[in-house]
């Protein structure tokens, strides 16, 4: 039977590789190596050689690698359809991988499951399952590894040791809960993701992947989220941080892989690369710098131009010949013909 790393690409796109543009690779090369990274004497905890997943005809990623260090934190940028979420639920036993291999500690290993990644040490807090509002913060800190007292058929949930490991979890990441038995859904959105990742912090996690977790939050609630990665470095993690904010990767940073549209676009150490440079290896910049110029025209405009533009911007047709890349989450990718 053919293995997984076996198969091929069921499509010849893989015949043709990925061609950077001359530009994205003068800034790669002034700044650092196209995906061979910084140097490190330490084996990486987690590490994911040259990854390709496809759905269909969809190129989900190709030719991807990462790695993440003990007390690293491994920021994954991107825009929105770059294909980070598929690379995490990848490293994550979500997905197998079409081709490439997954590494622990130097060994190579397969994840059939998240259960099975969960118990090699690679937790996941994702940006909306992260944690159960109808719940209590006891409640969601054990579910599925509950706490129980009594024997046989009389055993039931311990309420009392699972508000006290909760409430002292809480306490020791800065925040503080006077009832272990309040409704998740009462806390602020960095209050509960927090929670999520002081619950993977307990059970064991030597892998920490956290999937956006400042972009719904405000400035304040993405503060104490920035905080506990920080705390999370400190304690020996590895965290891989993804993020299409880099406001909030530059910070917390020291290492920053750069996806666009399902392939590696290049990775850089922390002080090598700055914002700007940053955004436009994620294929922002020059899109807000266009955007920015549009703008400022339209505002000195009569109404007459400004509805011309509009209409002409609605009618520019797709190209034939436009790569087919990552869906958006939640939707199934086109069938094959």
């Amino acid at each position: 039977m053919t293995s997984p790393n076996d198969r091929q690409p069921p499509f010849p796109h893989d015949t043709a590789p990925f061609t950077m543009p001359a530009e994205t690779a003068e800034r790669i090369s002034a700044y650092g190596t196209q995906g061979g990274g910084p140097e490190s004497t330490a084996t990486p905890v987690l590490e994911a050689r040259d990854i390709s997943k496809y759905f269909g005809r969809v190129i989900a990623l190709e030719h991807v690698s990462l790695s993440v260090r003990p007390g690293e934190v491994n920021c994954l940028l991107g825009d929105n359809g770059a294909g980070k979420s598929t690379l995490i639920k990848t490293l994550s036993g979500v997905h197998p991988p079409d081709s490439g291999s997954l590494l622990m500690d130097g060994q190579s290993v397969v994840l059939g499951s998240p259960r099975d990644a969960l118990d090699r040490g690679i937790a996941t807090v994702y940006q909306d399952l992260a944690v159960l509002p109808l719940m209590s913060i006891s409640r969601n800190f054990f579910v599925g590894s509950e706490p129980t007292t009594g024997f046989g058929p009389f055993k039931q949930f311990d309420v009392a040791r699972a508000g006290k490991i909760a409430t002292d979890q809480m306490l020791e990441i800065g925040i503080q809960v006077r009832d272990p038995g309040q409704l998740v859904g009462t806390l602020s959105g960095g209050e509960r993701q927090t929670l999520a990742i002081a619950r993977a912090e307990y059970f064991g996690a030597r892998v920490l992947i956290l999937d956006e977790p400042t972009s719904a939050l405000g400035v304040k609630e993405a503060a104490i989220v920035l905080r506990h990665v920080i705390r999370a470095r400190a304690k020996g993690l590895g965290v891989i941080f993804i993020t299409h904010n880099v406001q909030h990767a530059l910070p917390v940073g020291d290492r920053f892989t750069i996806l666009s549209h399902g392939r590696l676009a290049g990775e850089f150490v922390r002080g090598q690369v700055g914002q700007d440079e940053l955004l436009r290896l994620m294929g922002g910049g020059e899109e807000l710098a266009e955007l920015a110029a549009e703008l400022d025209k339209l505002m000195h405009a009569d109404a007459r131009t400004i509805e011309e533009v509009a209409v002409s911007a609605e009618a520019v047709p797709t190209s034939p010949d436009a790569p087919v890349t990552e869906v958006e989450a939640g939707e199934l990718p086109p069938p094959g013909p």
